[in-house]
């Protein structure tokens, strides 16, 4: 069985690392002294219109996205496998009689005419594009990931169900597998900090949180390269809707708790400010500890993958073979604490909300 997992463990971080990076072309290392991972890097992590697998140029392979924008003309759609290279090397279609610039993963709308560079792009002092941009409403690789956590979810627990009614709720397979986490959030996350007598309405919400949150940081890890819960637009849609199941459950007692303490009267105007920023700041804690933590497993991960190239830049092809079983073991280290992580992260998220909704709906002592 340790020998499945370990064969498994390093089958999976050898796709890992093919897919998560790529070493610049033959003729790039021989032209500069050292190779800078930072752009490779903030590319694998960031949000895009596709799916990248390997590869560069015309020799990649990725799963082009819909395009979605609301223009000026209304709304235009097509797949992000028509933009293409123009002179200056952006990425550039026209639909509609419109023409549009694909810049660092964001959509902007193209200038009626080129200056003197033939550059259709206007660019600020810092440096940051500075053309308009239609609004977006693209299934991006976000978007895919989330979709694809919601079918998997499904399955998983229609799945689940069916079994329960077809064994007389006797666990088999799957079911054996997803009982214990199941009683896990229900007895020792709600049951321990909502209270006995209040935490049942509140499981299926800490249950699909739970999930939904480990689903996607697991789908994190495969080659298909997702990134959602290191996505901020994302972890803030979920501190949100945590913050508003808190607030919408909250009682008189707690309210009382927020704008009159119970502290000594010449404390209480210096307490009330406290505790009212105390309700914007715990969902904020959820959010950036969930983005803050996946974000960086995924940074260090691609970081000791580019020890390798960044060798072979400085030194050539010896040093670089000589780097990469220790880059490799480091790797696949880190790679196996990260799924550590994915369910940590999960519980985390699911726990502190469960003890937010505790204190809530926690009646007068």
């Amino acid at each position: 069985m340790l020998k499945k997992i370990a064969f498994l463990s390093i089958v999976f971080i050898l796709s890992f690392n093919a897919s998560k990076a790529s070493a610049p072309e033959a003729h790039e290392v021989e032209k500069s002294e050292k190779y800078d991972p930072v752009p490779e890097i903030m590319h694998h992590i960031s949000d895009a219109h596709e799916i990248h697998f390997w590869g560069k140029g015309e020799n990649s392979v990725s799963i082009p996205l819909p395009i979605i924008l609301w223009t000026n003309n209304g709304i235009v759609s097509f797949m992000s496998s028509e933009f293409h290279h123009d002179e200056e090397g952006h990425h550039v279609v026209e639909k509609n009689g419109q023409k549009f610039i694909n810049s660092h993963g964001k959509i902007y709308y193209a200038n009626e005419t080129a200056d003197s560079h033939g550059s259709f792009v206007s660019h600020g002092e810092d440096g940051h594009t500075t053309n308009a941009k239609p609004i977006d409403f693209s299934i991006t690789k976000s978007v895919v990931g989330i979709f694809l956590t919601m079918i998997i979810l499904l399955l998983v627990f229609t799945s689940v169900a069916r079994s329960y009614k077809k064994n007389g709720g006797i666990p088999k397979k799957l079911t054996g597998f997803m009982e214990p986490l199941v009683v896990f959030v229900r007895d020792d996350i709600a049951k321990e900090n909502i209270g006995e007598a209040k935490y049942k309405r509140f499981v299926p919400f800490l249950l699909s949180i739970f999930f939904f949150i480990l689903v996607l940081n697991i789908l994190g890890l495969t080659p298909l390269g997702f990134n959602v819960t290191g996505n901020i637009a994302v972890t803030f849609v979920l501190a949100f809707i945590s913050l508003i199941v808190t607030l919408a459950s909250a009682n008189k007692n707690y309210w009382k708790h927020i704008f009159w303490p119970p502290v000594p009267l010449a404390l209480k105007p210096l307490m009330i400010p406290i505790e009212i920023v105390g309700i914007f700041t715990k969902p904020f804690a959820l959010m950036v500890r969930l983005f803050a933590n996946i974000t960086a497993g995924h940074i260090v991960i691609l970081s000791l993958i580019s020890l390798i190239f960044v060798a072979q830049a400085g030194s050539g092809d010896a040093t670089a073979w000589a780097v990469s079983p220790g880059a490799f073991a480091l790797t696949l280290f880190i790679f196996v604490l990260e799924v550590l992580v994915a369910f940590l992260q999960a519980y985390i998220f699911t726990l502190l909300t469960a003890l937010f909704v505790g204190m809530s709906v926690e009646e007068q002592h």
